[in-house]
């Protein structure tokens, strides 16, 4: 039985719980407008910290968190608390012990709405048994909050799209979004269900009409980027330059890597890369080294600007990283990339082909792994075998509507890849 009727919940704060599921661009004024309203509210006032986290500092979002886990017990809101309890673990990026909460929690509160925007913590766990844990979660707590839950159908959707279920993970996001038009959750989903079918112009005509009644939306960097990704795949590659230039902002350093990259193993000229000092910054930093998968965005970054000698130092580092995925997995990668930069590209076919499937151990989702595919296709081009590489595309090739990114990546060149275009200070690339 669903733990509480999903219109209330959506309806909560004159509707500002509906806007932050769906991830409008009223979302955050809405969780602000409700938390000054109803201060007192335990869930006002911690939806409210962890949407603002950016905005706010870490220091100020413990002590909204702790003001509101205290409120809630003292009510003897089990729930509430509960909830709040699963925010405080995910934002001290404890994935774990937020993604074992949140089992408990949807056991005791089966299709609550409110949790699923902490289902990302399964991912981040570093831990495959636990991506896939939670991917049955997603879907099983959709058929506990019924076909009219469109935040749970989109979770759902989003779950089918990495299951490599594109057709239904495309069916059920369209299903969400006739029931939220402005669900930016469903339409993520099928973001990534649509990169799997290669759409090319419908997605991009698509998402370009939907941002235009909504130009705020809360995800609306990541969609251009999928965007982006769509523009090469039908070979428009101007247009992806140009998405990345006006819509990625310098924070933006692992979207703007990736299309980049992509760009240069195709042989094209990239868009404006991101500033190498801040790269670098990023790469000393602690926080450049939480998740193996931050850290690969990183590398790909430093691969875009040819900084072979950086690269060999990262993975120097990874590979004494007493963490398995950093040592047996991020460091092979990173020296793959250190060898393409380098115009070695023989020695990139030797540390990438023996991964196979452990490179999912690098983390992030299916749209951002395979680009590690991509550079082994690359290197075996370039080494001159021609089959292996587009046996390694065929199914892409092949069930893809557009591909011709794909095709531009099977053609031999030259192995020298083309000058990366550095961020200038007035460029929109260099502005946060």
């Amino acid at each position: 039985m669903v733990w509480e009727d999903q219109e209330k919940v959506l309806a909560a704060g004159e509707g500002a719980v509906g806007q932050w599921l769906a991830m409008t661009g009223q979302a955050l004024p809405a969780l602000r407008a409700w938390a000054q309203r109803e201060p007192d509210c335990p869930l006002a006032v911690a939806l409210w910290a962890h949407a603002d986290a950016e905005s706010l500092s870490h220091q100020e979002v413990r002590a909204h968190l702790q003001t509101a886990h205290a409120a809630a017990v003292q009510a003897g809101d089990a729930h509430a608390s509960s909830l709040i309890h699963a925010v405080w673990l995910a934002v001290h990026n404890q994935h774990r012990a937020t993604a074992d909460h949140l089992v408990l929690h949807l056991a005791q509160y089966p299709g609550d709405a409110l949790a699923g925007p902490l289902l990302s913590a399964f991912s981040l766990s570093a831990d495959l048994a636990y991506r896939d844990h939670g991917q049955q979660l997603a879907l099983a707590q959709y058929e506990a909050a019924g076909k009219d839950s469109w935040p749970w159908a989109s979770w759902a959707a989003a779950a089918l799209a990495e299951q490599g279920e594109t057709d239904r993970a495309w069916q059920l996001a369209q299903h969400a979004l006739m029931l939220q038009p402005r669900s930016g959750t469903a339409v993520h989903a099928r973001a990534h269900a649509e990169h799997e079918q290669g759409t090319g112009p419908g997605y991009t005509s698509f998402i370009d009409g939907w941002l235009e009644d909504d130009p705020r939306a809360v995800q609306r960097r990541h969609l251009q980027w999928h965007a982006a990704l769509q523009d090469l795949a039908c070979g428009n590659l101007e247009a992806a330059r140009l998405r990345a230039d006006t819509e990625l902002h310098r924070g933006d350093v692992g979207m703007r890597a990736a299309t980049n990259w992509r760009l240069l193993l195709a042989g094209q000229a990239p868009a404006r890369t991101s500033d190498l000092d801040h790269i670098h910054q990023l790469v000393a930093e602690g926080a450049g080294w939480a998740e193996v998968f931050h850290t690969f965005q990183l590398a790909l970054a430093l691969a875009v600007a040819a900084d072979t000698d950086a690269l060999q130092v990262v993975a120097e580092r990874a590979r004494g990283d007493r963490r398995p995925d950093y040592h047996q997995v991020l460091a092979p990668v990173i020296e793959a990339l250190a060898h393409m930069t380098a115009g070695r590209p023989g020695k990139a076919v030797d540390l990438l082909t023996p991964l196979g499937q452990d490179t999912e151990r690098i983390g992030g989702v299916r749209v951002e792994r395979e680009i590690v595919q991509d550079t082994l296709a690359r290197a075996l081009i370039d080494t001159g075998q021609l089959e292996q590489a587009a046996h390694l595309l065929h199914h892409r090739a092949t069930h893809r509507h557009h591909h011709t990114y794909e095709t531009l990546l099977l053609i031999p060149r030259p192995t020298t890849l083309p000058s990366p275009t550095p961020a200038t200070a007035d460029a929109p690339a260099a502005r946060t």
